[in-house]
């Protein structure tokens, strides 16, 4: 039995990289002062389809909302095998918390089509509430299994999954359909495929191919066809704007607090073997470490 498989995904901020910059006033993330990565989490949650769409066949669909520079995961997930991508992009969903999101993003799964199973990351690492997940779930009104780190089994219409719990591990049996949220203990995600990355290159939604110079499209040969990329607006959802964006979002940032971390004392150590060694000894003795 082949399955219908839509796994959703989000371009966030690389928090490793955080400046003063990175939020606004407003309380809402600065996204244009960071780099943008794929959500490591969401990574794991595509090598999980992918490894369901190898074991028994299929059809995977990655969603993401975000703005139109979020298309560069999108043609990462075609790197590494999806079959089919979806950019949610509007200025309707901008300041969106996760109640809104997830509205935004079981409209467009209803949109899509017919699904099996749906995956995502357990939390995205600009957030980390670990609720979009569990909410897109319950508008859509299917089971769900959050913070799995193994799919044990997949039979006919039904999943079994190893969940993570504090202190240890439960096993969970559902019926499908079903959301499941992955772990980053799930899999080690595969790198993008060098075949793949050469057929997909140039796939884009056709908001970026309009902006690009005609000089440019004539030199690589660009077509209609490499408009691979589906894009979908809150309209085509058919999304209320009332339950969409800043309108649609309870969750507001009462305050930011900026924390600057400084020294208050510092003490210069020689470079040599002896300096190290009475560091090392300071450090003991005063319980730092060892």
């Amino acid at each position: 039995m082949s399955y219908e498989i839509v796994v959703l995904a989000k371009q966030v901020p690389d928090t490793h990289n955080i400046t003063g910059q990175a939020m606004k006033e407003d309380g809402t993330v600065n996204r244009a002062a960071l780099p943008a990565i794929f959500n490591p989490e969401d990574l794991n949650a595509l090598e999980e389809a992918l490894k369901i769409k190898e074991t028994h066949g299929g059809k995977i669909t990655v969603i993401t909302m975000g703005p139109p520079n979020a298309a560069q995961l999108l043609r990462d997930s075609l790197f590494r095998g999806a079959d089919e991508v979806i950019l949610v992009t509007d200025r309707a969903f901008a300041g969106a918390d996760t109640l809104a999101t997830s509205y935004a993003l079981s409209m467009a799964v209803k949109k899509s089509g017919k699904f099996d199973i749906i995956l995502c990351g357990r939390q995205a690492i600009d957030g980390d509430t670990a609720q979009v997940g569990p909410q897109t779930a319950e508008k859509l009104k299917i089971d769900q299994i959050s913070c799995v780190n193994k799919i044990l089994e997949l039979k006919n219409d039904t999943i079994t999954a190893e969940r993570s719990i504090e202190g240890g591990y439960e096993i969970v049996k559902t019926k499908l359909p079903a959301l499941l949220t992955v772990t980053g203990e799930a899999n080690e995600p595969r790198p993008p495929s060098a075949k793949k990355t050469l057929a997909y290159k140039h796939a884009m939604t056709t908001i970026e191919m309009e902006n690009l110079d005609e000089t440019y499209i004539c030199a690589n040969g660009i077509c209609e066809r490499h408009a691979v990329i589906t894009v979908w607006s809150a309209q085509d959802i058919g999304a209320d704007p009332e339950l969409c964006g800043l309108a649609g979002s309870p969750t507001k940032v009462k305050e930011i607090e900026s924390v600057v971390l400084g020294a208050h004392e510092a003490k210069k150590i020689e470079g040599t073997k002896e300096g190290i060694t009475d560091l090392v000894k300071e450090l003991i003795a005063e319980h730092i470490i060892g």
